[in-house]
This record gives C-alpha cells, structure tokens and sequence, in this order.
C-alpha cells in the first residue's frame, strides 16, 4: 500500500517492492492481512459472505463460485455456513476476527499479516484465535507474519521472532532462544515489561500450569 523509501520486499524470493503498481496485482493476492480491530475492519452494509467473496470476484472468480468458497472458508474457521448470508453485527469479537480470518484466507495466499490479530479480544477468546491460527498454518502450510507487543503471544504462536526499535531490528531468531536467552537491553526491557511476570516463556506456557518461571 505504501512505496519504500528503502530497503526491499521480497515474495518467494521475487523482490516486488521496486515494480510498477500494475506488475504488483498479481502479486497482491498472495499476501493477505487480519487487522487488529475485528469491529471496525468488516463493512457492516456487507454481508459475511459478501466481505469474503469480494477479493477473488475482483479476480475474475464468478460469484457463485466465490460463495461456495466463502461457505467452505466460513467452516473452516469454525463458523456455520449459512452465515454467509448474515451480517457483522451478529457476531461477537472472536467471531468476527474468525470472519477476517476467512476473507484472508480467500485469495489462497502465501502470507498471512496478522497485525495485532487477537490485542482487542478477551483472552479466553485470544486463546481460541490463536489455536484457530496454528491450525490453519498446518494444514494449509501458510507462513504467518504475526505482529504484537505481547510476548505472551509471541511464545505461543511464532518460530522465529524479530524485535523491533523505532523501525529497526535490534535482535531476532528462533523464538525459545530470544525470549529466554535475550542479547539486546531492549529485548530484555520488553520481556522484564511482560504483564504479571507469571509467563514461562522457556516452555511457552503460564506459571499457573505448574512451571517454574525461567531465568
């Protein structure tokens, strides 16, 4: 959406960031995003299935295709299919961003944003998302760019995690190594900064469960 100023972008090892908008469209479908707020990222005047069927109609899909899709999509996320033809307001939080999931998931793309995906939703709810996310990744094999403050999170969804300071990687690697054996101030300030101080992140799991905290 935005041109860099610097620096590359790099799909499937094709960099896209320097080619001209119309070379970009194809480009575009295979990286999807959830936004954070689940209440105000869905158009209340579309139906579900419409919001889901909208990106691959714009790719020539014809409707009645692109619905069946939306049905399929609708169960995979955990939700019934005949909510295709219902409306955001009928849905609470959680089952709204599963609706967001949804329509990412649409185009088939080959990466998921996830911009603080599950930060505006109660945690029992969170807990639900996040599952929801890690099976989607097995079984469609899709890589995920998940974007947080919470380093709870983080232990529970990522592989590799990638600490940022005013724009800048400061540090990063596979997530057991980072959040238990920080190198940067930074990273070691974020995780003393961690709500209650009751996460093992070593086992990437609460305290409460039994778990000593680590180190």
């Amino acid at each position: 959406l935005i041109d860099p100023t610097s620096g590359g972008v790099r799909l499937a090892g094709r960099e896209i960031a320097d080619i001209s908008r119309r070379l970009l469209q194809p480009h575009r479908q295979k990286i999807q995003i959830v936004f954070q707020d689940p209440y105000r990222s869905l158009n209340p005047r579309v139906t579900v299935g419409g919001s889901i069927a909208e990106g691959p109609i714009n790719y020539g899909v014809a409707h009645t295709d692109a619905m069946k899709r939306a049905r399929e999509l609708l169960e995979l996320v955990g939700l019934p299919a005949d909510a295709v033809s219902r409306y955001p307001h009928q849905f609470s939080g959680g089952q709204r961003q599963r609706i967001a999931i949804a329509r990412a998931l649409a185009l088939d793309p080959d990466v998921l944003v996830a911009d603080e995906a599950v930060s505006a939703l109660d945690v029992s709810v969170q807990a639900q998302v996040l599952e929801l996310l890690d099976e989607i990744q097995n079984r469609l094999g899709i890589a995920i760019l998940f974007i947080t403050h919470d380093l709870r999170v983080a232990a529970q969804i990522c592989d590799e995690v990638v600490v940022m300071q005013h724009g800048r990687v400061v540090e990063q690697g596979p997530a057991a190594e980072v959040l238990t054996h920080p190198k940067e101030a930074y990273t070691k300030a974020l995780l003393d900064a961690a709500p209650g101080r009751d996460w093992d992140f070593a086992n990437f799991r609460p305290v409460s469960e039994g778990v000593g905290a680590s180190a």
